[in-house]
């Protein structure tokens, strides 16, 4: 199971307690329609490799992207030697990063998407920031307000919590639902924007707040028939408080409409939910809340976890992805430089192996970036292979908390957090 710093495991323990026994309040959802959510969570089911949840059609008014023959509603292109689509998502095809450097161009960032991009104008954009947890009224940022307060810059990963969910059933023969993402549903990029912290305090943030809702301006999410409204998901204050941006550039230029525009959010080292796009508004609350994609979503189920499930999902895990492309032909007796990126939520990684013979020898890879929290590290390893036939590339990385990337990944029936090697096959010809 996952491994996750004190003081958010005691938030995560809090908030399933007060949810199970009915004491967190539901944002935005009637408590019945999140029990039916997490009934269906707890069923595995097959993935979906094309499917994609149904949304409730736009609002008289709203601006959206315009739909894409192959990815309805992302509004980049989708080349097919850089992405592969998947329903309202796009996947990065990892051997399209192999010169890419440390961070992922706009162009080749992975997309995910609950229901459609939508077009927003950031001059007519605002952020309210209100609840019970401010000490006054509602107040309001523009997107120049914003723009005016002290900016920082980071450098961070995100990630879907469902990355490499595919290999649950294609290395384990075990049974998950969700999108069939293989490893490309991660990227790395330079964040730049305001403190989150700096706009909850000028916002008047009080001693008595415990959460803080950022929900995003897309359209709202219907699933098996359950109105789940618009994508939002809770942060402890503390976590608020700390390390997350109100994002509204990325690699130097503003946010892509795919990828947030006009302002999105960067929780570093934690699942890509948690970094909501488009921020619309935040609540700040002086008592618990829950969403659906802290509850029925974004935990785990099954034989491994509690009966009521895990607590919700904060960090990403640890994993590592070659930039070859699956099957990819070598041929033999001929030298070549392997490559390939590593990366941990947990802590920056410490070392990578390598193996080319499936895990008979393991040998350490050359790490080409110094090792840094929530960002992932770039290697490289020598290899001539040897006689024709199939061969298996495998990769474990160790990170600094001691963590190594287990052979086989516990199994979950929505098919989270895999962090087990992956095999990768190719062939020397």
């Amino acid at each position: 199971m996952r491994s996750v710093q004190p003081s958010e495991a005691a938030y995560d323990g809090l908030r399933l307690r007060q949810w199970s026994r009915g004491a967190a309040r539901s944002a935005g959802i009637d408590r019945r329609d999140l029990l039916r959510l997490l009934a269906a969570a707890s069923a595995a089911g097959p993935l979906a490799g094309l499917a994609a949840p149904a949304y409730a059609a736009p609002a008289a008014g709203t601006p959206s992207a315009p739909s894409a023959p192959s990815a309805p509603g992302i509004v980049k292109p989708l080349p097919p030697e850089v992405f592969t689509v998947r329903g309202t998502n796009a996947e990065t095809n990892f051997a399209a990063l192999r010169r890419t450097g440390l961070l992922t161009p706009a162009d080749r960032f992975f997309v995910r998407n609950h229901t459609v991009t939508p077009r927003i104008d950031a001059a007519a954009w605002r952020l309210t920031v209100w609840g019970s947890g401010l000490t006054g009224p509602a107040v309001e940022f523009t997107y120049d307000e914003l723009r005016a307060l002290p900016a920082v810059a980071r450098t961070a990963f995100v990630e879907c919590a469902g990355n490499a969910r595919s290999f649950y059933a294609t290395q384990q023969n075990q049974q998950v639902s969700g999108t069939a993402w293989t490893l490309g549903a991660v990227g790395t990029a330079r964040w730049r924007g305001a403190r989150l912290s700096d706009v909850l305090r000028r916002a008047g943030i009080g001693r008595d707040a415990v959460d803080v809702l950022p929900r995003g301006l897309d359209d709202e999410v219907v699933s098996d028939g359950i109105r789940l409204g618009r994508v939002r998901r809770p942060l402890p204050v503390a976590k608020a408080l700390d390390d997350v941006l109100l994002a509204y550039e990325m690699n130097g230029r503003p946010l892509p409409p795919d990828h947030g525009h006009p302002v999105r959010l960067i929780v570093p080292s934690w699942v890509g939910i948690a970094n909501i796009k488009w921020v619309g508004d935040i609540e700040v609350s002086a008592e618990p809340l829950v969403s659906p994609w802290n509850t029925g979503l974004y935990r785990l189920f099954g034989a491994g976890y509690p009966p009521e499930g895990s607590a919700p999902l904060t960090r990403q895990t640890l994993k590592s992805a070659f930039e070859v492309a699956p099957g990819a032909s070598f041929p033999a007796g001929r030298r070549r430089v392997l490559t390939g990126r590593s990366w941990s939520g947990g802590a920056p990684v410490r070392t990578v192996e390598v193996s080319t013979d499936g895990g008979v020898r393991w040998r350490r890879a050359r790490l080409r970036d110094r090792p840094r929290s929530g960002s992932w590290v770039r290697w490289s390893a020598d290899w001539v292979p040897g006689a024709p036939g199939p061969a298996v590339l495998l990769a474990r990385a160790t990170d600094r908390t001691g963590r190594t990337q287990p052979g086989t990944a516990v199994h979950n029936t929505q098919g989270y957090l895999f962090d087990a090697v992956v095999r990768h096959e190719v062939r020397v010809v």
